[in-house]
């Protein structure tokens, strides 16, 4: 049972407007890429998957990096948790938490403990959804871009 509520609020309003933020980047991050796609040269298919590729994998890095930042900032606050495994806890130790839990890896060697584990394991749930629709994303462009 966590007693602070005020670190739990936190938490939660957190880790909400870091899902909105992360899908709002993702979603945009695919339409541009997909109008700059389809504006590139014909003869240009196989660097066309390329470029969507190594442009899906940088979007997931952003995201990484906005979920590392805000576990990060938020365990700051008192009460909200640590991670086990780093003592105390840096900024890439956040991120790698994060890489690890939105590639829905899990963590092992880095543990989150007390209310920051709501945000890491909706950092997982957000990263499996994220992940799906890059897949979807690089499938459909690359049937768009083969079948010409």
């Amino acid at each position: 049972m966590y007693p602070h509520w005020d670190a739990n609020l936190l938490i939660v309003g957190v880790t909400v407007l870091t899902v909105a933020l992360v899908t709002l980047v993702h979603y945009e991050g695919l339409v541009l890429m997909s109008r700059w796609l389809y504006q590139r040269k014909e003869g240009e298919r196989r660097r066309k998957v390329l470029y969507g590729i190594f442009g899906v994998l940088a979007l997931h890095v952003v995201e990484i990096w906005i979920f590392g930042t805000s576990t990060w900032l938020l365990l700051m606050y008192p009460n909200t948790g640590t991670i086990a495994g780093a003592h105390p806890p840096h900024l890439f130790d956040a991120v790698y938490l994060s890489a690890v839990s939105f590639t829905t890896v899990g963590f092992g060697d880095l543990t989150p403990v007390g209310p920051i584990r709501f945000k890491v394991g909706t950092t997982a749930l957000t990263g499996f959804v994220l992940i799906a629709w890059s897949a979807s994303f690089t499938y459909l462009e690359m049937e768009r871009f083969w079948r010409r």
